[in-house]
């Protein structure tokens, strides 16, 4: 009986088996690896490539992360100075001079008048009327430049200045001028305010001006005593 036997298979039909048979091992674990790599979030060389954004300025390369690579992370923001004020210059104070009052005023009524002069002439006029009596404005506010028309007047009617200051005093003196003095007539009205004035504070000054009243006393005190003539200061 022959003993038959196949015939040994050549060295390289083996050897190419084995070769295959690597491959395939090798590639498996290939494929094994890669998958493993993305389950633990390694990125392949190519995740590490820098891209150009899609957004900003035209050429700007950003990295993996996103940010431009060679610059810091956070620019630092410069806060604007605020712009300062500009300083206002002071106004100059005004300079106060002696008042050069021209303005006229209708010296037959109380306009111009101190408000205590004129509310007291006031009542003292009504109850004069209620009397019967006509008591009238003569001559209330002036202006400076009308008092000072009339002391010229007065210096060339008395012949010098110290004789006419007792009649007409200067400007810058003259309760007329500020509205604190008043004139009355007729004579029968003045001698009416001479007596009964006192009642609503207004009273005669000088002696040698009848006419002449100021509000010189509160309402029903007697009146103080009456100088001589006007006197310039």
């Amino acid at each position: 009986m022959t003993n038959d036997e196949p015939p040994p298979r050549s060295l390289s039909v083996r050897a190419r088996l084995l070769s295959v048979t690597g491959i395939a091992v090798l590639a498996s674990l290939l494929v094994w690896h890669g998958q493993i790599a993305d389950f633990l979030g390694f990125g392949s060389p190519g995740d590490k490539a820098p891209v150009v954004g899609g957004s900003g300025p035209a050429g700007r390369v950003l990295d993996a992360e996103g940010d431009v690579p060679g610059t810091p992370e956070h620019k630092p923001t410069t806060t604007p100075r605020p712009k300062p004020k500009p300083s206002k210059t002071p106004k100059p104070k005004p300079i106060k001079t002696k008042s050069t009052d021209n303005q006229t005023y209708d010296e037959e009524s109380t306009e111009g008048m101190s408000p205590k002069l004129r509310s007291r002439l006031l009542k003292a006029m009504a109850a004069a009327k209620a009397d019967g009596v006509d008591v009238r404005i003569n001559s209330g506010r002036r202006s400076a430049a009308k008092q000072r028309r009339l002391l010229d007047e007065a210096i060339e009617k008395y012949g010098s200045y110290k004789a006419a200051v007792r009649w007409v005093l200067p400007p810058e003196f003259s309760e007329h001028v500020k509205g604190r003095a008043v004139d009355i007539t007729p004579a029968t009205g003045a001698k009416w305010l001479e007596l009964n004035g006192y009642k609503y504070g207004i009273c005669r000054r000088y002696d040698n001006e009848p006419w002449h009243f100021e509000a010189l006393s509160a309402p029903g005190r007697k009146c103080p005593p009456r100088e001589p003539y006007a006197l310039a200061k």
